[in-house]
């Protein structure tokens, strides 16, 4: 077992009611879980997000915690989270990373592989 080892999965959904596709507004949510793996407690820091429309333009988010909270994680424990991000396309991507302070004042990463946002029912 690592020392510092943070898992996250990733669920999206497409928010029809909060989308406008006649004015190309897209809204997704993601439903993160971030779980401490490790052995080492573990408070998160940062976020950093990549999201890439379908026409390949690409937006980078950074900030501090997540919707406003700094989740501490001792080992075993899990952290759940939804947030969301609007986008002018059908489909797009997201990618990124968490960044984490241990107990023992090692700072680490958790990344979080590329995930798609996409409409239901579109073809590509």
């Amino acid at each position: 077992m690592e020392k510092y080892d943070v898992v996250v999965s990733v669920r999206t959904e497409y928010i029809a009611s909060q989308s406008t596709p006649a004015e190309s507004r897209y809204v997704f949510a993601y439903h993160i879980s971030i779980t401490n793996c490790g052995t080492e407690p573990a408070k998160l820091q940062t976020r950093h997000w990549i999201i890439t429309n379908g026409n390949e333009q690409v937006q980078e988010v950074k900030g501090s915690g997540v919707i406003g909270e700094y989740p501490y994680l001792q080992p075993g424990e899990s952290f759940h989270y939804t947030s969301g991000t609007v986008m002018d396309t059908v489909v797009g991507s997201m990618h990124g990373s968490y960044q984490f302070l241990a107990d023992d004042g090692t700072e680490f990463h958790a990344q979080v592989r590329p995930f798609t946002l996409s409409v239901p029912n579109q073809i590509h």
